[in-house]
């Protein structure tokens, strides 16, 4: 044979050992994705579909909840503002006492720094006590969705330094909301997170103290092969009287153990006039969860 043709061959068969490979690979990644995704909805109980949770505004409980899951979160996070720098923390326990529905508990701080001498930050204070209901009506394995409707409720607090001189709640913030969540073949996650914010301070009068702001949140995940990782980005909307805000928050989570993940946020606003860029750090933590 002569030489050309041995190394047409030659390469001819690295080619196809290499596609060999690459659908082995393929297939390797799809039985681990179909059997993580089996751990999550094939236990005992209603159905559920998996879906990946956004980090930022993140949801009361999974979409589809079973009885007895429970969650603690812990985040921490800092904004640079135009004239102050905000440093935010919270606590957040989730549990599921029945099939499909999530209820949530949250204590949520700020703290804040001036940048500039001549201008005063806000002050350092328990922003709220906040407490969250959501219920999965709809949850359907052969569409791979699931929708749901909650509602959050903030008894929104005064600032530290007020204590014992001033009353303790300033105000209420009413936020009914809508979700609704679709995985496209095993690894492409998107979800819809919408409704308004009633705000109600205590101190103004009826028309000033009173004002609404809706919210529309867009999020896009893409799940790795077999675990529960992901990438991906929320588009956190706001929409209020002749005002449109929105921050692009570019994100990814990572499973340090089989109850422990972390989940790390960037903020980038697409206009700059207070909130400049932000980050955020989410640690969450499941008793009893455990992969088989």
């Amino acid at each position: 044979m002569k030489l050309p043709a041995l190394l047409i061959l030659f390469f001819l068969t690295i080619g196809s050992s290499n596609a060999q490979n690459a659908d082995s690979t393929q297939l390797k990644n799809d039985k681990l994705d179909s059997i993580y995704i089996r751990e999550t909805e094939d236990k005992p109980g209603r159905d559920k579909v998996l879906h990946a949770e956004p980090l930022y505004i993140d949801l009361i409980r999974d979409l589809g909840a079973r009885k007895g899951e429970k969650e603690w979160n812990v985040g921490v996070g800092i904004t640079d503002n135009k004239n102050f720098d905000e440093y935010i923390a919270l606590v957040e326990y989730e549990f599921a006492p029945i099939d499909r529905l999530g209820l949530e508990i949250e204590l949520p701080f700020s703290i804040s720094y001036p940048t500039e001498k001549s201008v005063a930050a806000p002050k350092s204070k328990l922003s709220s006590f906040k407490l969250a209901a959501q219920y999965s009506f709809f949850v359907s394995d052969k569409l791979n969705t699931s929708m749901a409707v909650g509602y959050i409720h903030e008894f929104e607090l005064n600032n530290f330094s007020s204590y014992g001189r001033e009353r303790l709640f300033t105000g209420n913030v009413y936020n009914p909301f809508f979700v609704a969540a679709k995985r496209w073949g095993q690894n492409f996650h998107t979800l819809l997170y919408t409704g308004p914010q009633l705000f109600h301070h205590f101190a103004s009068n009826a028309t000033q103290g009173r004002h609404t702001i809706w919210q529309i949140n867009s999020n896009f995940h893409y799940m790795i092969d077999g675990t529960r990782n992901f990438i991906g980005v929320e588009f956190n909307k706001e929409l209020g009287r002749n005002d449109f805000d929105m921050t692009i928050r570019p994100q990814m989570r990572v499973g340090l153990a089989d109850n422990l993940l972390i989940g790390i946020v960037t903020g980038i606003p697409i206009k700059r006039e207070n909130e400049r860029f932000s980050s955020f750090l989410r640690l969450i933590y499941e008793p009893g969860h455990k992969s088989k």
